[in-house]
């Protein structure tokens, strides 16, 4: 799940055209949150995970992987 979820991140960060900084900023994270979960460094809290379901409009079975949009 964290490897999907990883993907899925930058997939939609893609989608969004939305730099790690910028979502960082949106989110009111660090760009090292952003980047450390990407890359699989760290494991999302829950808070964050809603953060990013909410910015991305997605629920958080699809952002990590266990759901199709």
């Amino acid at each position: 799940m964290k490897e999907k979820f990883s993907e899925n991140i930058k997939a939609l960060r893609a989608e969004s055209n939305i730099s790690q900084v910028g979502l960082a900023k949106a989110i009111g994270v660090t760009q090292q949150c952003v980047s450390e979960c990407e890359n699989m460094k760290t494991e999302p809290t829950l808070s964050y995970l809603w953060l990013l379901a909410d910015y991305f409009g997605v629920s958080l079975d699809v952002l990590c992987g266990r759901a199709d949009e």
